[in-house]
């Protein structure tokens, strides 16, 4: 790889890790995997023109591949549950300060992508909300989402912060 796709891509990592500190999230510490899956998101990007996760098929249409843009709509879940997302990109504070490791984790994406799951949502909206809201207890931020994030973007509390909102 030649040294301009090398500078860009450590530029973007850098940023990524710059931005996941300020939303209260961890990119992983091994520096070199976690710039392998960044080459491979500005690869998608140039390719589809959206940094698609590297570790998914990507279909190259935008509307359909929305949910696994980087971060991804199961990064969250992931990390609750499996302390990494996916692609390894994101990890929780407990695997990053090695007291827990990542294994393997399933696929959350339905089968079909998106369009199968904008279906299942439009099922659940017809009865309300698509998501439950959350709301954060010590600053009022509000969100929707399947479930509430891991820190408060605004505040930096801690998702036992948060409450079912409505």
């Amino acid at each position: 790889m030649n040294t301009v796709a090398d500078e860009r891509v450590t530029e973007v990592w850098e940023r990524l890790v710059r931005e996941a500190q300020q939303s209260g999230y961890i990119v992983n510490t091994d520096d070199a995997f976690a710039k392998d899956l960044v080459r491979g998101l500005l690869e998608n990007e140039a390719r589809y023109g959206y940094r698609a996760c590297p570790c998914r098929l990507a279909s190259g249409v935008a509307s359909e591949d929305q949910d696994i843009v980087c971060p991804c709509d199961y990064r969250d879940a992931d990390l609750d549950e499996y302390g990494t997302c996916y692609c390894g990109l994101y990890v929780s504070p407990e695997v990053s300060r090695g007291e827990r490791t990542g294994g393997s984790i399933p696929d959350r994406r339905p089968v079909g992508g998106v369009s199968a799951r904008g279906e299942e949502m439009e099922q659940v909206s017809m009865k309300g909300l698509a998501f439950p809201v959350w709301r954060c207890r010590v600053c009022g931020y509000l969100c929707a989402r399947p479930q509430p994030p891991l820190v408060c973007p605004v505040c930096k509390a801690g998702k036992e912060r948060f409450e079912r909102f409505m």
